[in-house]
This record gives structure tokens, C-alpha cells and sequence, in this order.
């Protein structure tokens, strides 16, 4: 989410952005309809486990904390856009939910880097010892370390992200006000990299080598190496598909248009199209909050026997009031 209007340091530098009114409320409308429920079960299913927790559900389930508390963010951010870019709710209100997004953004980046490290040391290094002894505990330490981090590096949007005037309607600005333009690109750039990039390349890294790996057990057909390895590829499809949909577009676009916006010398017109552009992959960073529980389904046989269990049972159910 962006002001309706950007201004440079020319004044007169304005651009339309309407299009916001109709793209932005109707995916983050699809995002809460489908993401509340979807990662408030995922949750529910993990606490009910909670006895026999694995390391890779321990991070999948601070995963879908992250989402959820970015999902409730999103009735406000459907109003505003509605609203042509209308903002009521308060300065820090603005702060918080930018901090929510960009929190759940790089939160969701960094687990899912811890469960492809899992998954990693799993398939590479089945026999190691410090693998095996590395439990919970420290499945939760590094969690918690996650948590930190994010925290860290995401604070400074309290400071940036800010109320303002344009068009004589309140706005809550994504980024900064257009005249820190320049202040922001340095946390900006740093965010990008420390957030995504480095996480990128070590996932990267990580299917590479388990690619590898994968390929050399092809004449290996015992059941419990087919299932594993099954697990392995379906969580590498699903992540991959996650990084195409929400986080490399979005990132590219961000980093073009920190560097357009940055410059004094960039015409309005080539402004504008970086703008436009980088607003359109906008909103499809949150489709992370549906794809991360999709990810969890499909990675947890116990998960998706339990579903079709209640299914059965609803079915069943509904058999029986529909013969009274």
C-alpha cells in the first residue's frame, strides 16, 4: 500500500493512482477471506500436536502466528483503499500496520529458510549426530532468534512509515513521506538485502544440494525413501512457487523504484511507471498468508489425514440428518 499521489522534489510532480481503489481491496479481501481461516487452523492442528511437535511444525507454526497477525491487519487496509487512500486511524496505527506487513514478510522469508535448512541437514545429513541431538529446544531458540531479527530490522518502519496530507485526505504513507525519499533508499536497500537476498541464496544453496542428492537415490526404491523423498520435492515446488509468486516480483519492483525515487533527476513520467509497477506486485506479497498454510498441508501427512478424517465425519454427519 502506497499514497494515492507521489510527489518528488518537484511540486508539481503528481501522478494519478486509481487504480489502487479497485486492485489493492479486492486481493487483500481475497487474502483475508481465505488466509484467516486457513492459518488459524494450521495453528489449531499444531497446538493439538503439541505433545509430539517436530522441529520443522515448530517453525511452520511461528509461520503461521506471523501470517495471522498479518491477516487481521487487513480490514484496515481494505478500508483505506476503498476509501480512495483515506486513512482515519491515527498516525501510529499507520506505523503498526506497515510494521506488521513488512514483519510478516521477512518473518515468512526466514522460516521458510529455517524449514528448507531442515529439510536440508535432513536429506544431506541424515546420520549426523549434531543434527539429531539439535531438538526442539533449539528449534524454539532459533525461533525466538527469527523473532529478534525481524524485529530488528523492521523497526525502523515505525520511524519512516508516517500520516500525511495529499489531496486534503489523510494518507498513510508505505514507505516514507516523498521528501525522505533519499533517507529511506540506505534502510531500504539494507532491508532488501539482509530480508531476502541473503535468505534467497542460502534456500538457493540448499536445493541445489538436495537436488543432488535426490537424483542419486533414484535406484533406491524402498518405501520410506520414496516417501521422504516425495516430501522433499513437494515442499521445494511449494516454496519455489511461494518465492515466485510474493517475494522475488515484489523485491525486484521494490528495488527499482527505491532507485527511481532516490534520483533527482528522473522525470515524472518514468516515476510513474516504476510506481505503478511496483504497486501492482504490491499486494501479492501477501499472498504468502495462503500459500504458507498450502505448504504445511501438503508437507504433513498426519495434517492432511486428520483433514480428510473430518471431512469423512462431516460427510458422515450430514448422510445421517439428511435420512432423519
Amino acid at each position: 500500500p502506497m499514497e494515492n499521489v507521489t510527489v518528488s522534489r518537484s511540486p508539481s510532480c503528481t501522478y494519478n493512482e486509481d487504480f489502487k481503489r479497485i486492485l489493492l481491496p479486492l486481493v487483500y479481501s481475497v487474502v483475508f477471506i481465505l488466509g484467516l481461516p486457513l492459518n488459524f487452523t494450521v495453528i489449531v492442528q499444531i497446538w493439538r500436536s503439541r505433545k509430539v511437535l517436530t522441529r520443522s511444525r515448530i517453525y511452520m507454526l511461528n509461520l503461521a502466528i506471523a501470517d495471522l497477525l498479518y491477516v487481521c491487519s487487513l480490514p484496515l487496509l481494505i478500508y483505506n483503499y476503498a476509501q480512495h487512500d483515506y486513512w482515519p486511524f491515527g498516525e501510529y496505527t499507520c506505523k503498526f500496520v506497515r510494521f506488521q506487513f513488512y514483519s510478516n514478510l521477512h518473518g515468512s522469508i526466514m522460516f521458510l529458510t529455517c524449514l528448507s535448512f531442515q529439510r536440508y541437514f535432513g536429506i544431506c545429513y541424515p546420520l549426523a549426530q549434531w543434527h539429531k541431538k539439535g531438538g526442539r529446544k533449539f528449534a524454539w531458540v532459533v525461533c525466538g532468534a527469527v523473532w529478534m531479527i525481524v524485529v530488528v530490522i523492521c523497526a525502523p518502519t515505525f520511524h519512516f512509515a508516517t500520516t500525511g496530507i495529499q489531496r486534503n485526505r489523510t494518507v498513510c504513507y508505505d514507505l516514507s513521506e516523498p521528501s525522505r525519499s533519499a533517507q529511506y533508499f540506505p534502510y531500504g536497500m539494507a532491508l532488501t538485502f539482509i530480508g531476502f537476498v541473503i535468505p534467497f541464496l542460502a534456500i538457493v544453496v540448499c536445493y541445489c544440494c538436495m537436488t543432488r542428492i535426490l537424483c542419486q537415490t533414484n535406484h533406491m526404491t524402498g518405501l520410506a525413501v520414496r516417501e521422504k523423498k516425495d516430501k522433499a520435492i513437494r515442499m521445494i515446488v511449494i516454496v519455489v512457487v511461494v518465492f515466485a509468486i510474493s517475494f522475488f516480483p515484489f523485491h525486484l519492483t521494490k528495488t527499482m523504484y527505491l532507485i527511481i525515487r532516490a534520483l533527482t533527476d528522473v522525470a515524472c513520467g518514468m516515476r510513474e511507471r516504476y510506481s505503478i509497477i511496483y504497486k501492482c506486485t504490491r499486494p501479492f506479497a501477501s499472498m504468502n498468508s495462503v500459500l504458507d498454510p498450502i505448504l504445511f498441508y501438503f508437507t504433513q501427512q498426519k495434517f492432511r489425514e486428520g483433514t480428510k478424517l473430518l471431512m469423512d465425519k462431516i460427510s458422515t454427519k450430514r448422510d445421517k440428518t439428511s435420512k432423519k
